[in-house]
């Protein structure tokens, strides 16, 4: 059932990205639009574009599929330049991504961060130009969207992580700063569905906390992948966290004790999920693949 969701999925909001994004020979700057091409199209988990449309159906209970598809490019065109800039040489420095060199390898480092930026930029524009969502949808959307990528969500995170490479956080620290650059936009992708079905606050609570628990099983599971993955599955750099004496949840209590938590994080989950109304099987489809995975 989840693979050919995922996969529908990865292909329509692969299909709204490039009609969103255009050609880049129409516009000002086409090196620049190439460059954001190469970043936001050509692979990815879309996990965020699944949390989407899965929220939205769940909460729609059988009605007419809510508009679902633009939010989610937005989504993923935004998470696209946070990888961007997290894959730049005074961050992370990495090579590759997506099985492939990184913006900065394959353009240059300038083109890298104008690409990040403009990416950013798009996905608001996109949400505050859909026609098929109400006005206090798109506000919604927007408000949110601003919360969970600066600093109180993503941009907030990546400070802690590289703060903590001179400071190396205890387990309360670790898990707040991936709550926050991991688990900030993972969480917003879940309520951006419950948005789009127009669901009542009290539903946007349930999956918000369903969310978050995903979004910290999510990163516990890439740091395990860091350690034990197979870089020609994952499609980036393996070991990297060690190579710049990063903390995760594997140097600081074990793999054993990782995927303990993983287990426990699974159990609140499916709490939060059974208050729901509706069909939630893909939720915890979804929340079992995240921590299963292999890339």
């Amino acid at each position: 059932m989840l693979r050919p969701f995922l996969e529908e999925t990865a292909a329509i909001v692969e299909g709204e990205i490039d009609r969103l994004l255009g050609d880049p020979a129409q516009q000002a700057a086409p090196r620049l639009a190439e460059a954001m091409r190469y970043a936001a199209l050509g692979g990815g988990k879309r996990l965020r574009a699944a949390l989407v449309r899965a929220v939205a159906q769940a909460l729609a209970r059988g009605a007419a599929d809510p508009p679902w598809e633009t939010t989610a490019a937005a989504i993923e065109v935004l998470h696209a330049y946070s990888l961007v800039h997290d894959d730049l040489p005074a961050m992370d420095d990495a090579q590759l991504r997506r099985g492939r060199p990184a913006c900065h390898r394959a353009f240059d480092e300038a083109t890298a961060i104008l690409a990040g930026d403009a990416l950013q930029a798009a996905a608001f524009g996109w949400i505050a130009g859909d026609p098929y969502l109400s006005a206090d949808a798109r506000v919604a959307l927007l408000a949110g969207l601003s919360e969970a990528a600066g600093l109180a969500g993503m941009c907030g995170g990546q400070m802690l992580d590289l703060e903590g490479e001179r400071r190396p956080p205890d387990l309360a620290g670790l898990e707040r700063m991936e709550q926050l650059k991991t688990g900030a936009m993972i969480a917003f992708a879940a309520e951006a569905g419950a948005i789009v079905a127009d669901a009542g606050p009290t539903e946007r609570q349930r999956v918000l906390a369903w969310a978050r628990h995903l979004g910290l099983a999510f990163q516990i599971t890439d740091d395990l992948l860091d350690v034990e993955g197979d870089g020609t599955l994952t499609g980036k750099d393996a070991g990297l966290d060690a190579a710049r004496g990063k903390t995760t949840f594997v140097t600081l209590i074990g793999a054993d004790a990782a995927r303990a938590r993983l287990s426990e994080l699974a159990r609140s989950a499916e709490a939060e999920v059974r208050q729901l109304a509706g069909d939630t099987s893909l939720l915890d489809a979804l929340f079992h693949h995240v921590v299963t995975r292999d890339r």
